[in-house]
């Protein structure tokens, strides 16, 4: 329902023609009446107004004023208006300010509704063209949104790969679509960061990344589109008529834009260029091109071509490096020398096309078995050594690429044999457990838990505490906490209960049997006994001063 504002300075005239018109049948449902230009801003800013009835001559401002108000402040307000003055000067005026009609006091009501019919379907139509512009503002913003929503449904496959169905969804969703359309699809994947990024760093450079590949690989939007798929995958759909899988053209942008990757954004970047293939036959070659992904674990910033690409010879099982002779080589120190020939064996690999998940996650598998072997024999417990965030992402992606294979070994070799070295300078691991048994003397504590934070087997660590303290592990603990204990007995008034709880005893009774073993008096009796040497010691400074 629509509400009308009568303005005329004259009462009787303003309320007369609120009165006189069944403003319910026209669609009305609210009228207000004001007599001032100010009045009637106040109403309209209050109340959303759709038609003004007003009179020209008022004071405080007329009604030509009042419109031009009117037109900035609520432009979707249609003016009517009513005047005793046939003055072709206010007429024009009144035009130019865009009025809806001009009409003569006084106005039979049957040519003033017809008048405000007229207004009411005005604004009816004006809202619904603003309605459609609206709706075309939001298509055109959200409509490559809707474009990649679909593509994601056919290469998830939620769009069966049908060709009839293809059709059918991208006429539903208003697509612009046709069977006859060829695609040449090219896989875009991110492998690697040269730079440490937060998450909403790499969603950023992620849509940098895309914003160039639109630049860079499709050129133009007639062209084709990429769509983001996440993980780090993007996947350009380049028009099947323009470009062709050999084209020397599309070579070249794909490896430009690899180098624009490296240098701009600190990333390495793979393309993986498909073959010309129909809408429903797009998810099928992409799933092509990510097995050719999965097999490439030699190069980080390549182009590839699926019907060029060489297939590594699988059929040939090679022979494995004998791990004996770096177990020898680990032992003695050289990890230099291991990680040059594990470098070497991988580049070899890669220069004769046989580097390949299944040939490279078994050398990774002997290496480590090899250095763990090395570890154990030296009393280090590997899975402490290596349990941290750091260790578990390397080994993670070591599988995944040459480089993150070179990156793991080397981390992997690194951190074991220079902790190995370590563990040969016994008093340092051995200071280290003493510091973590002075820290925790007040808990209970093992030999194993000692053991881990060293990250060392606990009988190893026992005789390598045994051989520079003397005392095995356990013996040590009980004579510094009973140390303790005898220094707060003679020192402080503390409460003997107290004092077992500070040195890590809970049971009372266990406390005194165990220090009365050891210093063959009880607690009780200890602190006796030092109050006793301090009486005595007090006593003969006395007579000395005298």
């Amino acid at each position: 329902m629509r509400r009308l504002l009568i303005t005329d300075d004259e009462f009787i005239t303003a309320e007369g023609i609120k009165h006189a018109v069944d403003w319910t049948r026209l669609g009305i449902s609210h009228v207000f009446t004001a007599y001032s230009a100010p009045q009637a801003k106040e109403i309209f800013n209050r109340e959303p107004i759709d038609i003004l009835l007003c009179d020209i001559e008022m004071p405080q401002g007329n009604g030509l004023q009042l419109l031009e108000w009117v037109r900035e402040h609520h432009p979707a307000a249609e003016t009517i208006f009513l005047t005793c003055h046939a003055d072709f000067h206010y007429a024009k005026q009144a035009i130019q300010l865009g009025s809806f009609d001009y009409l003569l006091k006084p106005v039979l009501y049957a040519d003033l509704e017809a008048v405000v019919k007229r207004a009411l379907q005005k604004i009816d139509e004006n809202q619904r063209l603003n309605e459609f512009s609206q709706f075309g503002k939001y298509w055109m913003q959200y409509q490559p949104l809707l474009i990649e929503r679909f593509w994601l449904d056919i290469l998830k496959q939620s769009i069966p790969s049908d060709p009839r169905e293809v059709a059918r969804v991208a006429e539903e969703r208003n697509i612009p679509y046709s069977e006859d359309m060829l695609f040449l699809p090219a896989l875009i994947h991110i492998r690697r960061w040269h730079k440490s990024y937060s998450l909403r760093d790499v969603k950023i450079m992620e849509y940098a990344i895309r914003k160039s590949a639109e630049e860079m690989v499709v050129v133009r939007p007639d062209n084709g589109l990429v769509v983001s798929i996440g993980d780090g995958f993007l996947l350009a759909l380049l028009s099947g008529e323009a470009n062709q899988p050999e084209s020397a053209s599309l070579n070249e942008r794909s490896e430009a834009y690899i180098t624009a990757c490296r240098d701009y954004f600190a990333c390495d970047v793979s393309c993986y260029i498909g073959e010309i293939v129909r809408g429903h036959e797009t998810a099928a070659m992409y799933g092509r091109l990510l097995a050719l992904d999965a097999n490439n674990v030699a190069y980080d910033s390549k182009v590839f071509h699926l019907g060029q690409a060489r297939v590594p010879a699988l059929s040939i099982q090679q022979p494995m490096l004998d791990m004996t002779v770096w177990a020898a080589m680990l032992e003695g120190g050289s990890i230099e020398k291991v990680l040059a020939e594990a470098e070497a064996y991988i580049e070899k690999r890669i220069h004769s096309d046989e580097l390949t998940p299944e040939s490279l996650n078994p050398f990774l598998q002997d290496v480590q078995q090899t250095v763990y072997y090395v570890l154990q024999v030296k009393g280090i417990q590997a899975h402490q050594l290596f349990g941290d965030r750091h260790s578990m992402e390397l080994s993670a992606r070591a599988t995944r690429s040459a480089t993150d294979a070179l990156s793991w070994l080397k981390h992997l070799i690194s951190t074991s044999m220079t902790f190995a070295a370590d563990v040969e300078h016994s008093p340092n691991v051995v200071d280290k457990a003493i510091a973590y048994i002075h820290q925790h003397l007040s808990e209970v504590i093992s030999r194993e838990e000692i053991a881990s934070h060293v990250f060392l087997n606990p009988d190893y660590l026992t005789r390598l505490f045994k051989k520079q303290t003397g005392l095995s592990i356990s013996e040590y603990v009980l004579k510094h906490r009973l140390g303790i204990a005898a220094e707060l007995l003679g020192s402080t008034e503390m409460s003997i209960s107290a004092i077992a709880g500070r040195i890590g005893y809970a049971n009372f009774s266990h406390f005194s049997r165990m220090f009365k073993k050891y210093m063959n008096m009880n607690p009780l009796e200890y602190r006796q006994e030092q109050q006793e040497r301090k009486k005595s010691k007090s006593r003969e400074s006395g007579s000395e001063r005298s």
